[in-house]
C-alpha cells in the first residue's frame, strides 16, 4: 500500500505499532525515538540480538526472502518503514498491497540500484557527475575513453563505504577493474575537481510538506564518513542549491519519509548529487543533541502520516565515528570523555569490533564550527589506548 494523490490515510498514533525492516544502528536510533513517543515497535532482521532489537517490543529473526515470515510480520504493524535500503525488494511485492510501507517500493527501485539512482537524476535534469552504465568490459572501455579518466567503477547495487568501488587512472586497468567487482552491472562515474562534500536531511509527509536540515559538511577517512559539522563552510548560493536540489529530490522520487541527498561541491562551485540515502543518514546523527527536532523524529512523523516540522539548528554542531579501530588494543578510556563535559556519546551495542565497523559516535555543540571539530576529534582521540 503506498500514498497515492488525493488519497488521506488516517494517521498513525501513539499507541500504534511501528514495523522496522533492519536491525542495525539506525533503526535502534528509531526505535528508541518511536518508544519515547509511545509507540510499540517491531523489528525484522536476519541477525540475532541486533542493535535495534534492544528497543524493540518484539523482534522477528528471519531472512529478509521468507514471503511467509514478511506476512506474519506485516499484519502485526500500521505502518513498515526502513532502516537501510539493501532489503531485497521482490519479496516485499507480496505484502505492499496489503500494508502501508514508507518510503514506497518504487522509491527504492530507484535508489538501491546505483544505475536507476543515476538514470533518475538525468531523466529530471538534476546534475550529477558525468556517469555510464556499464553492462560489459567493452562498455567500459568505450566509456573510459568517451568520458575521460581517471574515474572510478561502481556496482550498481550492495555497495557501501568504499565497498565495490575500483578507481581508474589508466584504460589498461578496464579489464581488471570489471573482474575485480565481479563482472556485475556498474556505473563509471568521472572523478570532479572537488572542494568538498556536504549532505542534505530532507524530511517530506504525505501532504507533500517538506523540512530540511544543512547543509552538513562531511569529511571522510578510507571512503568512510569521518566527521561531520554544521553549518558548513560554504557560500549561500552552495547552500541554497544543495537545499533546493534536495527538496527537487524529494518531490520528484514521491518521498514520504526522510532521505539524506549527499552531494560534491566542485572547486568551481559547482553543486552536483552523489547519492540518495532513502532513510536517517550517519551525517544526520549530530541532529539528536544539534536540532530541535532530530532525523529520527523526522522519519517518525513523516511514516505515521503526521507533519513534519522544522529542524532548527540551535548553534554549531559536529560528529565523530567511532570505527572499531578504536578498540584495537582494548576497551576505550571511556573515563577520558570526563574532560569534554559537552561530549555526548551513543554505542550501538555491536559486536565484535572490527576494523572500520561502525560502532558509535561522539556529538557536541559549541560556540564555533572550528570549535566544534577540535573538541569533538580531540575527545574521541583521547578514548585509544
Amino acid at each position: 500500500m503506498s500514498d497515492k494523490p488525493n488519497t488521506i490515510l488516517p494517521a498513525i498514533l501513539p499507541g500504534d505499532t511501528l514495523g522496522i525492516l533492519g536491525g542495525g544502528q539506525l533503526g535502534r536510533m528509531l526505535a528508541a525515538v518511536a518508544k519515547r513517543n509511545g509507540y510499540r515497535v517491531w523489528v525484522y532482521t536476519p541477525e540475532s540480538n541486533s542493535p535495534a532489537s534492544h528497543f524493540a517490543d518484539w523482534t522477528v529473526v528471519a531472512d529478509y526472502e521468507d514471503v511467509d515470515q514478511l506476512k506474519l510480520f506485516a499484519a502485526q504493524v500500521d505502518v513498515i518503514t526502513f532502516e537501510f535500503e539493501n532489503v531485497p525488494v521482490e519479496p516485499l511485492r507480496f505484502i505492499e498491497h496489503d500494508t502501508l510501507m514508507r518510503p514506497g517500493l518504487d522509491v527504492f527501485d530507484t535508489v538501491r540500484s546505483r544505475i536507476n539512482e543515476k538514470s533518475f537524476l538525468a531523466k529530471n535534469d538534476i546534475r550529477c557527475a558525468p556517469f555510464a552504465v556499464i553492462e560489459s568490459v567493452e562498455q567500459l572501455r568505450s566509456a573510459a575513453e568517451r568520458i575521460g579518466l581517471p574515474a572510478v567503477l561502481k556496482v550498481s547495487a550492495g555497495g557501501y563505504d568504499g565497498k565495490g568501488q575500483f578507481v581508474i587512472d589508466d584504460i589498461s586497468q578496464c579489464p581488471r577493474a570489471w573482474e575485480t567487482l565481479g563482472a556485475q552491472p556498474a556505473t563509471l562515474e568521472k572523478f570532479v575537481d572537488l572542494a568538498c562534500e556536504i549532505s542534505v536531511l530532507v524530511a517530506r509527509d504525505c501532504h507533500g510538506q517538506i523540512e530540511t536540515f544543512g547543509p552538513i559538511e562531511n569529511y571522510h577517512s578510507n571512503h568512510i564518513l569521518d566527521y561531520s559539522v554544521v553549518p558548513a563552510a560554504v557560500t549561500s548560493q552552495v547552500q541554497d542549491a544543495a537545499v533546493l536540489i534536495s527538496r527537487q529530490v524529494a518531490d520528484k522520487i514521491g518521498l514520504v519519509g526522510l532521505i539524506c541527498v549527499e552531494f560534491f561541491v566542485t572547486v568551481q562551485q559547482e553543486v552536483m548529487v552523489n547519492e540518495i540515502a532513502p532513510r536517517p543518514h550517519n551525517s544526520g546523527h549530530l541532529t539528536i543533541e544539534g536540532a530541535v527536532t532530530c532525523q529520527f523524529e523526522q522519519q517518525l512523523n513523516a511514516v505515521c502520516g503526521l507533519p513534519v516540522v522544522p529542524f532548527l539548528l540551535r548553534q554549531p554542531m559536529a560528529m565523530a565515528n567511532l570505527l572499531g579501530d578504536i578498540w584495537a588494543n582494548g576497551e576505550p578510556h571511556w573515563e577520558r570523555l570526563n574532560q569534554f563535559p559537552q561530549v555526548k556519546l551513543h554505542l550501538y551495542d555491536k559486536f565484535p569490533a572490527k576494523p572500520g565497523r561502525k560502532m558509535g559516535h561522539l556529538t557536541i555543540i559549541a560556540d564555533s564550527r572550528e570549535q566544534a571539530i577540535d573538541d569533538v576529534l580531540a575527545a574521541r582521540d583521547q578514548l585509544a589506548r
